[in-house]
Order: structure tokens, then sequence, then C-alpha cells
């Protein structure tokens, strides 16, 4: 019996491309809709989902998005921070929970960035996670700064009325 012949499937990121060619019409976020236009297309989703396809918030919010110093991050985090609380004052709750996505992908981001040396985490080639550098201390400073708008801004009372209310009339 012969052996099975062995199909080169590609590197983790040819891989990673296919599937996302697969998926991509199905995806809850297209950057063609203007999710301002067409607030009931939004999907509230999981983390930081669709942060970088939202528009126009994306464009709204991704200019101010920095946490290379502590001293950005905390400039970057206010800004964003003072725009979530803009998008609620309004009752827009996507802008707000695109505010916050961008404080949690602030947060995560510089948290990688902190673990791994040039924020790269996974092998281009085989797609393993790279093991842990020594810890970036302004890196992992600007996470903490981050980290504490961005449950500033889940605590609040008025995003999470906003939200509940979203998720009942939308899914």
């Amino acid at each position: 019996m012969k052996p099975p012949k062995l199909i080169y499937a590609g590197s983790a990121k040819q891989q990673k491309a296919a599937s996302w060619a697969k998926r991509r019409d199905t995806y809850a976020w297209n950057s063609k809709v203007n999710y301002r236009l067409h607030p009931e297309q939004y999907k509230v989703g999981k983390g930081e989902q669709g942060v970088l396809l939202c528009e126009p918030y994306k464009s709204e919010i991704l200019p101010y998005w920095r946490f290379k110093t502590p001293k950005i991050a905390q400039e970057s985090s206010e800004k964003i921070f003072e725009m979530f609380n803009d998008y609620l004052s309004r009752d827009e709750f996507i802008g707000a929970d695109m505010a916050r996505k961008y404080l949690q992908m602030g947060y995560t981001r510089a948290r990688r960035y902190a673990n791994h040396q040039g924020g790269l985490k996974y092998d281009k080639q085989t797609g393993q996670e790279l093991p842990y550098a020594i810890e970036d201390q302004v890196k992992a400073q600007s996470a903490r700064i981050f980290y504490a708008k961005w449950r500033e801004a889940e605590a609040n009372p008025h995003y999470q009325k906003l939200k509940k209310e979203w998720k009942i009339k939308f899914g």
C-alpha cells in the first residue's frame, strides 16, 4: 500500500488568507457600509471585532490610536475616551462601542509588544506562538494606561444601557 501523498498547505499566513477569503462575505462587518447611516447592520461582537472595518468610526478614531510610550498612550487614551463620551452624549452607541474597542485594542496591542519584542506573537511560517521576551516596561505601562480607560468605558452606566438596548433591538 502506498503512503498518502503529502499536499503542501502553504504557510500559516497563506492558510489564514485562504480562510478569510472563504468567510469574508459572511463576516458581520463590512468596510463598504456606513454604519452611521445604516446602524441596523452593526453587530456588537466580541472584543475588538470589526474595529478596523466600521466606517466612519474607524476614520474618526484610528488617527488618535497610539501606544508607543506612556505619554503617547495617555494622550491617545484620553482623546479616545473623550470621543467615547461625545458619542454617548449623542446616544450614538456604535461610536461609543467602537471607541471602547479602540481602548481595548490599545491595551491588547501594547501588551503584545510588552510580551513579544517587535510585537510579533506568532512565527510567520509555522503559526506557532513565539516565546515571551523580557517584558518591555514602556509598553507594559502603556498597556496599563489603556486598560484603565477601557475598564472605565465598559463600566459607564449610559454605555451599558445603550448596549443592552442595542442587543434587544438588533441582536
